[in-house]
């Protein structure tokens, strides 16, 4: 049987089962969402151990520099395994700090808020009355909700809900599954890698099989640079933003620290929310500080992009506003928080090699001169500079 006929038959089969599945689209659809529940704990262990493996990266790396002129190393298993159990102590360390401090201290800035917002109302709806705004619908939505019974129930509010997520028992089994399975794989990292490329270089063409490696290679370079540097630069600007509001005496210095933290995630849209919302909040307590709230904020943003996250973190993935604030908006309409954060290294990586795939067509066109370089491996590509698109 020839190769055409194979084609032939590989496109006839699968327009067959293409319309098989649009005509019970229901049950495939009901197909996949049990095959999902089922390696849903597998995705997650796998998405756990990527994610882990930054820090522990990082360990692996400083314990190899220490021991670089040692005369007796200890070896490579011991070292691995001592990165994964320090990873883990600093994520149970940050998990501890959080619910003994950071937590209860948020509860108790979000529980105060309601009754500043009740406080300064009838201000707000004076002044826009005075400019013939007419407030009759929103009156009476403000005065339907009870909010002292709002104010007292925010920390038992908060309390169900952790109650909630830890009494369901299937979710407690799959967290605790993936846990267990992303340790494993970080121990066995460099067998797994090892075989997966073994079966790989067997069963795949070469040139399919160097594009595979290089894909994933980029993946890995890219998704390591933009978590390491994101939480780097979250840690850098919180304990900025506290230092600041703190010295100049402005209302909550913890929630505003944090909240900037958590939104240093979000490049771009992330300082502006953070920002946005630190002068909602100041505005509850001291409306005259509102002006020097913001430009505090903003100040302590540009430092810390300008001048502290370069030097610290490096350069970032390397794509441009637009193209970030499509992965951001992608990402959250899909996923929410969890989509915005990976989606954006996600496009950066589409992004290279869409651009190297154009950049090896025009150059067999004859469309470059000699200063655009050949193609290079994803991490001499970055040190060499900016791309061709």
């Amino acid at each position: 049987m020839g190769n055409q006929t194979k084609k032939t038959l590989c496109f006839i089969a699968f327009g067959v089962l293409l319309y098989a599945g649009a005509m019970n689209l229901q049950a495939v659809l009901s197909f996949l969402q049990t095959i999902i529940g089922l390696v849903f704990p597998i995705l997650l262990g796998m998405v756990l151990a990527f994610v882990l493996s930054v820090p522990m990266k990082g360990f692996e790396n400083l314990f190899a520099r220490m021991f670089s002129r040692a005369r007796k190393k200890p070896s490579d298993n011991f070292l691995r395994v001592l990165s994964l159990v320090l990873t883990l102590f600093c994520i149970v360390l940050v998990i501890t700090l959080a619910a003994t401090m950071v937590i209860p201290e948020l509860v108790k800035s979000v529980r105060s808020i309601w009754p500043l917002i009740q406080e300064r109302l009838p201000e707000w709806m004076s002044y826009l009355r005075e400019h013939s705004i007419d407030l009759t619908a929103i009156s009476e939505w403000v005065e339907s909700f009870d909010w002292e019974q709002i104010s007292n129930s925010a920390g038992v509010l908060f309390g169900s809900a952790m109650n909630f997520v830890s009494s369901t028992a299937s979710r407690v089994a799959n967290v605790v599954f993936a846990i267990i399975l992303s340790v494993y794989i970080l121990l066995s990292k460099q067998i797994l890698s090892r075989q997966v490329r073994r079966m790989m270089t067997a069963n795949l063409p070469d040139q399919i099989a160097d594009r595979v490696f290089r894909i994933a290679a980029l993946v890995r370079d890219t998704f390591t640079k933009f978590l390491s540097g994101q939480c780097v630069e979250a840690i850098l600007l919180g304990c900025l933003i506290f230092a600041a509001y703190s010295l100049l005496r402005l209302p909550y210095a913890g929630l505003i620290a944090f909240i900037t933290g958590i939104s240093a995630f979000v490049p771009i849209v992330g300082a502006f929310s953070a920002g946005l919302i630190g002068a909602f909040l100041t505005l509850l307590v001291s409306p005259s500080q509102v002006l020097l709230g913001i430009i505090t904020h903003f100040v302590v943003q540009f430092i810390e992009n300008q001048f502290i996250y370069p030097h610290v973190v490096g350069t970032s993935v390397g794509l441009s506003p637009l193209w970030t604030l499509i992965g951001a908006l992608i990402g959250g309409k899909l996923f929410g928080l969890p989509g915005i954060i990976f989606f954006i290294p996600l496009v950066a990586v589409l992004y290279q090699l869409v651009r190297d795939n154009t950049n090896q067509k025009l150059m067999k066109k004859g469309c470059f001169q000699e200063d655009v370089p050949a193609p290079m491996r994803p991490d001499r590509e970055r040190a060499h500079g900016a791309g061709k698109l």
